[in-house]
């Protein structure tokens, strides 16, 4: 993985269309090295979960350009490479294992690379599902939280307040206050350039799908009683 790191590191500091065109050839390497991991990484979480179904590249990975539309930021490129593997695909709505790749100046909240169980920005019916599971489940959730593998609880993006409809004060009302459902561990470079990453990846996320399966299923009720 260094040459996808090294790729990044140079993009970070030249992200600009003339450096990336007269070095697309070395994206394409890092890119066709990343898409391979993923595919790794795919098949060996299939083998502890099966609910992925059968996924191509496209339906994990993203585009390396960045939409600037409506951002002060005007950097044509994302300095970083990432993979969402879920039911259906990264954009079907449900939760599932990310996977981050960005040198440690990279354009991310957290800073690196990272690895995620869980589901991100759910529409409000899926959310309000997932807030009932906390509810009725709470002590559930947090022991598959305690069983991961160095995971811990993100609470990037939350509410000040209780949300509306539950009591002030129950014992998981941290948890519900959360407007995403995730867990999260931040990885360094001796992790990605260690041997066998993609095997140890899948160790890690293997030791999250108790979390994600909660997570799942208050996604499924939401999206069936929809229908």
């Amino acid at each position: 993985m260094k040459s996808v790191i090294d790729f990044l590191t140079a993009l970070h500091d030249n992200n600009n269309r003339e450096w990336f065109n007269a070095h697309k050839s070395e994206y394409q390497l890092a890119l066709a090295r990343f898409n391979s991991f993923v595919e790794e990484l795919v098949a060996g979480i299939r083998s502890f979960d099966d609910s992925i179904g059968v996924l191509g590249i496209r339906d994990c990975t993203y585009r390396i350009y960045r939409d600037t539309r409506f951002s002060a930021d005007k950097t044509p490129y994302k300095t970083y490479f990432s993979a969402f593997i879920a039911p259906h695909g990264k954009s079907s709505g449900y939760g599932g294992y990310y996977f981050h790749l960005s040198p440690p100046q990279g354009d991310n909240l957290l800073g690196g690379s990272f690895l995620i169980t869980g589901v991100y920005m759910p529409e409000p019916k899926v959310l309000q599902s997932i807030r009932e599971e906390i509810e009725d489940n709470g002590a559930a959730i947090e022991e598959a939280i305690a069983a991961s593998d160095g995971f811990t609880l993100s609470r990037m993006n939350s509410l000040k307040r209780t949300p509306r409809g539950f009591p002030t004060g129950a014992p998981y009302d941290e948890m519900l206050r959360l407007k995403d459902l995730c867990i999260e561990r931040a990885i360094g470079r001796d992790y990605l350039l260690a041997d066998n990453l993609a095997g140890r990846t899948v160790e890690a996320f293997r030791s999250t799908h108790r979390f994600l399966s909660i997570v799942n299923r208050a996604v499924r009720y939401a999206y069936e009683e929809m229908m």
